[in-house]
């Protein structure tokens, strides 16, 4: 048999109809702590121990989205550092090659400040041209730059570089111009020693960093680390300019002359912007440049004044017959 349990109406209509008791009991205590905590401050250290006492709890139920937060800024903060590193890497490309760029240019400019500076006081123009191509072998020693006639660059024209001699325009054309090099073997310089003036002749060997001197005799006096300049001789070069250092010489006693060989100062085949000059003719030091129509014609045999021309006086009339002979000797 179920037994039915029924609340009693009378117990809980007492109960609820009764509240003030218990309202103003806990409103007293709310009143109480509210004045003790204003004078006292003792609420806040009991709800800093309480803090104290549930923070494990707390860091327990936060722990699962902590987790989860830091695995995913984990991968993301590895996606934005590869992200930022490949960035990085293009931009140190770039930089390197704007760096390589300005190095480039800063070496071009102290070429050019350097050229300017070597060029002798008798030069009165000077044209800088760049190298377009390069023939360096046993049998042809030649440059191609891209200046030419329209630049007014003439044949047989100097060219130098900051550190030396270079060679001579050998064929201009409209745009550009071929360079002999100075070792070239179908090339010859006229250069002297800057320590006693000794003159000779330098042949160009074939390679880029030697020179011949094959007309010194055996007794000459020259030795390694000569400098040899440009004697002036020949019309092409000035004189004084550098040219060579000697680096070998050998002497057979059997053989007349001495077996010399010498090293280019100039760059021969890293130069990227070679000079090209004209010389002021009033210059004491220029080389001469008269053509042979302008040369005094002077006959053998014939007496010369002190200009040069030959002597064109007629004899005096009688001069046959005082002192004159014949074929025979006779008067």
């Amino acid at each position: 048999m179920a037994t039915v349990f029924r609340r009693n109406p009378r117990q809980t209509s007492s109960r609820d109809s009764a509240p003030g008791p218990r309202f103003a009991f806990f409103a007293a205590v709310s009143i109480a702590l509210m004045l003790l905590d204003q004078r006292g401050g003792w609420i806040n250290d009991a709800r800093f121990y309480l803090q104290t006492a549930t923070q494990p709890v707390q860091s327990l139920v936060n722990s699962p989205r902590t987790v989860f937060t830091w695995i995913g800024g984990l991968f993301e903060s590895r996606e934005s550092l590869r992200a930022e590193i490949a960035g990085l890497k293009t931009r140190e490309r770039e930089l390197s090659l704007a760096q390589m760029r300005f190095e480039a240019l800063e070496h071009e400019n102290a070429q050019l400040r350097a050229l300017k500076a070597a060029l002798p006081p008798l030069v009165s123009r000077q044209q800088v041209a760049e190298v377009v191509s390069l023939e360096m072998n046993p049998l042809r020693q030649r440059l191609l730059v891209n200046k030419g006639k329209r630049d007014e660059i003439f044949d047989g024209q100097a060219v130098l570089d900051a550190r030396g001699l270079l060679g001579q325009v050998s064929r201009a054309g409209p745009w550009s111009a071929e360079i002999i090099l100075i070792t070239d073997p179908e090339h010859a310089v006229p250069v002297q020693l800057a320590r006693n003036g000794l003159r000779s002749i330098a042949v160009g060997a074939g390679n880029s960093g030697e020179l011949l001197l094959p007309y010194l005799p055996v007794n000459s006096d020259v030795k390694a680390g000569d400098l040899l300049v440009t004697s002036g001789l020949g019309g092409v070069f000035p004189a004084g300019y550098p040219v060579a250092v000697v680096t070998g010489i050998k002497r057979d006693p059997v053989m007349l002359l001495a077996q010399v060989r010498a090293r280019p100062l100039a760059t021969l085949e890293r130069d990227r912007e070679v000079m090209l000059v004209w010389f002021d003719a009033s210059h004491p030091a220029a080389p001469v440049t008269r053509k042979a129509a302008e040369l005094p014609q002077v006959t053998l045999g014939a007496p010369t004044d002190r200009t040069g021309e030959a002597s064109t006086d007629e004899p005096a009339p009688g001069a046959e017959g005082e002192g004159a002979t014949d074929a025979q000797g006779k008067p």
